[in-house]
Formats: C-alpha cells, structure tokens, sequence
C-alpha cells in the first residue's frame, strides 16, 4: 500500500482546539462586533414586521388609520433590513477573510521554521491541503459567526413575541424545536468523521496532483502518465466515496430540522383559524402569528448550516493545529553568541568537525567519530562512495540537523550557540538539484539580498560565467524564467546558482555536487565560475569528477562515516587505491548513463600510460581502466584554479 493509497495522518487532539480560532478572534474583535451589531439591527427590523403586519391589518384595513402610513413604515424597515444585511456581509467577509490571512501566513511561517526532518517525513500535498482547502472551510465558519449571533437573537426574540401573545398557540408552534434540538445533536456527532475523511482524502488527492505536476518531466519519461492518471482517478473515486457518506448524512438529517418548524405552523393554521372562525382572534393576531412562526425557519435552518459548516472547520482547526503544535527541533540557542566580524583574523570562515557522530535512524551511524579542522580560506573536496556522509556534512553545517555526538565549530563559535540565521548568512550553498524560481534573472540572484543593486546583480554573474548567456536572454536580467528555471539549460541553471551564492558573500561556500547534472563536455564551463568564486574563500566541494575534485587544495576520501584518507587529488590518485576505485565506480555508472541515452565513448579503451597525461575534458582519460591505470602522472589541466596549501589535520 502505497502513501497515496493511505496517507499518514497524525492522531488527532482529543478537543477541538477552538482555542486557536478564539485567540485570532480576539485580535479581529472590533469589526466582528461591528458586524454583530449591524446584524443585531437587521434582526430587531426583521422581527418588527410581523407586528407591523398585524398593525396594518388591524388599523389601516379594518380600523379607521392610513394604510399608506404603514405601509411606508413597513417600507422603511425592509429599506433599514436590507441595508443591515448588506453592511453585516461586508464586514464578516472582511474579518473571515483577515482571520484566514493571518492564520495562512501563521502557518506558512511555521511551517517554514520546522526542522528539516520534519519536511523530509511529510507529504507535500498533505501541507498544501491545510494552507488552501482548511483554512477556506475556516474562513467560511467565521463569515457566518455575525449571521448566526443575529439569527440566534432573531429566534429568541421571535419565541418571546409569540410566548407573550399566545401561549396556546406557541406551544403548537414550538412543540417540534426539541425533536429538532436532537436531529441536530446527532447530526453534529456523524458529520464530524465524515467531513475529516473527506479533508483527508484530498490532502492526499493534492499530493498525487502535485508531485504528477513537479515531475512531470519523470512522468513523461518513464511514459507513466497512465499509471499517475491510475493514482488520481482512485483517490478521486475515493473523495466521491466518502463525499457520498457526507451527504447521505447530510441528507438524512438537514430536511428533518427544515420541516420540523413546518410542522408547526401547519398546526398554527389549523387552531388559529378556528379561533378567528369563533371571533377568539383577529386576522392580523393570525397573520402576525403565522409570520413570526415563518421567522422561525430560517434561523433553525442557518444554525443546521453553521452545525455543519462547524464541523468542518473543528476538522480544519484540528489538521491546523497538529502543524502548529509541531516544535522545530532545530532551535536558537537561548542567548546566541555572534560570529567574529567576516575578514578579520578571526572571522575567515574556519571549521572544525570535533568527533561528530551522525545518523539519520538508531541502526546506522552515517558519520563515526568524524575530525577535521579546514583553516579559513582553503578548500576541501569531499569524495566517497554513496551514503558515505558527504552531503549529511552539508546538512549538519547548515544545522539542518543537530550532531548526536561531538560539534562543529565556524571561526571557533559552536553552530549550536549561533543564531539559525547569522549560521545560514554565513554559509551558502549551491544544492545539487538547482532550483531556481519563477522570476525574473535578477530576482533568483539576489535571492538572498532582495535589494542588491543591479551593479552587484551583474558583477556576481560576471564572476559565476553567467553574465554573457543572461545577455542574450529576450529582456536580459529582467527576463522571466519559467517554473524551477527549467527554459534554461543545467549549466546555466547552475552558473545562475553559483552567482547566487556569489552575491550572498558567504564566509563559506559549499558546492554539493554542483556540475554532477551538468555534461561533461561542458564542464569546465562551471569549473572556471566554481574556481573564480572559491578562490580565498573558505570551501567545501563534494564532486566526484576528477576536474572539479582538482579544484580543492585538499581531499577527503569518506569511508564508514570517518575520513579514510587526504591528500591532494594527485596523491591520492597516485597512492590510494580506495580512491581509485571510488572515481571508477563513479566515472563507470556515468558511462552507464551515457549508454541509455546513446552518447557513450567507445575511447575509453585506450591505455591511458600511452598519452601519459590526464585531461579532465577527455572521457576516456576519466574511464574506470584509465584511473585504475594511472598512478603516477597526472596532467598539468588538473592543476587550473589550485594552488599548494597546508594538509589539514584530521584523523
């Protein structure tokens, strides 16, 4: 069974935490009691017309008084009803809408706050259903909360005016309210897991949508739009399943609590008109009766609404409020120490890993006790077999997780005493998977500095080797890109990044696999940006070709989670036959990859001891036979953008 198939949801709160709605209220109080208000006038006016009815009939028809007096007064009440009402929609639409507002961005916030775990272990769609489909039933329980309190007040005027008139008669008419009174206690107790399915079921029809739509390129790919159109039409005929149950309640129920009152004024007909047969009552006492019975319906069929509508936003606030409830366990320290000034002797960006222990589950360990101290200013390239912790060293520099063992310092500050921000200003990133937004040139490069001048913009560019390709775009930097950057090619995408991380002035520069989606023959274009923006910059390089490798003063070969060798590429090259075999094993499945797609290079055969260079632009000197063969010399190409530097200390 797949997650499509039965997302996970966690347990509900065993109340409904209307504290949360209660506590935004408060904060939107003037204009809900505004709206309360004006709706409290719009039920007084309406109230009033019955006995304006009975008035009229009795003085202005059969008694002596102007019928056009009344009819103007009754005139000018409809004209004061329908303005109220008016006035009253506005101003709980324009709460609701507040309410939802707030509570959205509330969310977005905290939901971007959250530890990447979190993220790592929930559905996309299930998060997007809470932020859209939740809050909206949300919204449209607040924008009746004014019409509910005007109605209450309108059926509890309307139960005295006929209690004091009549008492006879306004046992007829309210002798059905208690058989309502339990048509809607049950209705509420078999609405509420209906309605929580059916917000479950769309969640989970929401993740099919948006992972079918961000992969659409996998999708087409594999040719398996029928299987996803397969996921969608089950979940769809699923949300129709438990939709059906809703509204079969919804059915059973609701028409009960319309007729009952119906009931009632059938047997107000039938008594009042004998008693104005027998002279007991006069037609305007009769007209205004059965007119206030009448005012009546309404008012218990919007509170059956707002029992449902209720309902549904209890299952909203529920969903909500398990998000809101989640604490980050990436936290600011409770007074957090700052960084040394970027530049100064103390602030060039050095790291230590002092015995970190790391793993993302109890039954293994990723890194094991892992020791390196990077002076400032130099670069490392991380090189290791997959799963052996080159990227988890990216994550828990960025404090994406916390160490379970050891710590890791930058300018001698432990990460843990830092603020999240200043540790993430201070460090950047250029991700593997490029994502770029769907905005102009120049906004995706001062991403991180939304003000960055145009100067900046263009002199980042100019460093990252972007700046002539953004040139000849349609409008330059202003133009357009279109969703994930994806109407640019991957070296472009990338160069884009790395000028991004160009203008956010980092201390320190990680490039995580940065031209492993970009094609070899075109590599050296981005190693060119990758050395010019490196240069005295503190820099880790997690790479597994050879030419980006050679950019580092220094490797670190990972195994079992420690650092299982270093030197400089060359030396490993020459003296680690480990390292070998892990260039090998890498250079070996991208052949593999260039097979599928029918660009492999039969030259990979040749003895690479016969040309006794290794050119980095060259596939078959990058070959598994070549780098097993080659042990000694190594080509001057390697050596671009790398100068000699200290070996860095370590296990």
């Amino acid at each position: 069974m797949t997650a499509q198939d039965e997302p996970a949801v966690e347990p509900a709160v065993e109340h409904t935490p209307w504290r949360l709605l209660t506590g935004l209220l408060k904060t939107q109080r003037r204009g809900l009691i505004a709206g309360v208000l004006v709706g409290l006038t719009w039920a007084a006016a309406k109230v009033s017309v019955p006995t304006l009815l009975r008035l009229g009939i009795d003085r202005g028809i059969r008694g002596n008084e102007s019928l056009l007096k009344w009819a103007l007064i009754i005139g000018a009440v409809g004209v004061v009803s329908a303005l109220s009402i008016g006035y009253r929609r506005w101003l709980a639409f324009r709460e609701s809408r507040t309410v939802e507002s707030r509570l959205r961005e509330r969310l977005y916030n905290h939901i971007v706050r959250l530890h990447i775990g979190f993220h790592d272990r929930s559905q996309t769609g299930q998060l997007m259903s809470r932020a859209s489909s939740d809050l909206q039933q949300l919204q449209q329980f607040v924008v009746m909360i004014p019409m509910v309190i005007s109605n209450l007040f309108q059926l509890i005027a309307i139960l005295v005016l006929l209690i004091t008139s009549d008492p006879l008669l306004a046992l007829f008419a309210l002798v059905p309210l208690p058989f309502v009174n339990f048509s809607a206690r049950r209705f509420n107790s078999k609405i509420h897991p209906a309605v929580m399915a059916v917000q479950v079921r769309q969640a989970a029809l929401a993740t099919i949508v948006e992972e079918s739509v961000s992969g659409v390129r996998v999708v087409k790919g594999f040719g398996a739009a029928g299987v996803q159109s397969s996921k969608l039409r089950n979940e769809a005929d699923r949300i129709r399943s438990v939709s059906l149950d809703a509204a079969r309640i919804r059915a059973r129920f609701l028409p009960a609590i319309d007729l009952l009152p119906q009931i009632g004024l059938i047997a107000v007909l039938a008594v009042g008109g004998h008693r104005v047969l027998n002279g007991d009552m006069t037609i305007g006492q009769l007209i205004q009766f059965n007119s206030s019975v009448l005012l009546l319906i309404w008012p218990m069929r919007n509170i059956g609404m707002m029992l449902a509508t209720g309902q549904r936003a209890a299952v909203a606030l529920q969903r909500i409020e398990q998000v809101l409830t989640t604490e980050s366990e990436i936290v600011d320290a409770p007074d957090p120490v700052r960084l040394p000034q970027a530049g100064s002797s103390t602030g060039r960006g050095s790291l230590t890993f002092r015995d970190v222990t790391f793993g993302y589950d109890a039954e293994r360990t990723v890194l094991d006790r892992f020791d390196v101290s990077i002076p400032g200013g130099s670069s490392v390239a991380l090189v290791g077999a997959t799963g052996s912790g080159k990227s988890t060293v990216t994550r828990l520099l960025l404090r994406f997780y916390d160490v379970q063992g050891g710590g890791i310092e930058l300018d001698g500050c432990d990460l843990r005493s830092l603020a999240i921000h200043d540790l993430r200003r201070a460090v950047g990133v250029v991700f593997e998977d490029t994502l770029l937004f769907h905005d102009t040139v120049a906004a995706n490069i001062a991403f991180a500095d939304p003000d960055a001048s145009i100067e900046r913009i263009e002199s980042a560019a100019k460093l990252a080797g972007a700046h002539d390709f953004v040139m000849a775009l349609p409008e330059g930097y202003g133009t357009l890109l279109g969703e994930r950057g994806f109407s640019l090619s991957g070296g472009q995408r990338q160069r884009i990044a790395i000028a991004r991380a160009i203008l956010a002035d980092p201390r320190v520069l990680v490039l995580d696999d940065a031209t492993s989606a970009v094609d070899p023959s075109k590599e050296h274009e981005i190693r060119e940006a990758m050395a010019t923006v490196m240069r005295n910059r503190t820099t880790i390089v997690i790479a597994h070709r050879p030419g980006t490798i050679a950019l580092a003063d220094t490797v670190l070969l990972l195994g079992n989670g420690r650092i299982a060798a270093q030197g400089t590429h060359h030396e490993l090259l020459a003296n680690s036959a480990e390292y070998r075999d892990v260039l090998a094993s890498w250079a070996s499945s991208e052949e593999d990859s260039d097979l599928i797609v029918g660009a492999a290079d039969d030259s990979d055969t040749e003895d690479p001891r016969a040309a006794g260079v290794v050119d980095p632009h060259d596939r078959a000197a990058v070959s598994p036979a070549a780098i097993r063969a080659n042990a000694a010399v190594v080509g001057d190409d390697l050596t671009v953008g790398t100068h000699v530097h200290e070996p860095i200390g370590g296990e």
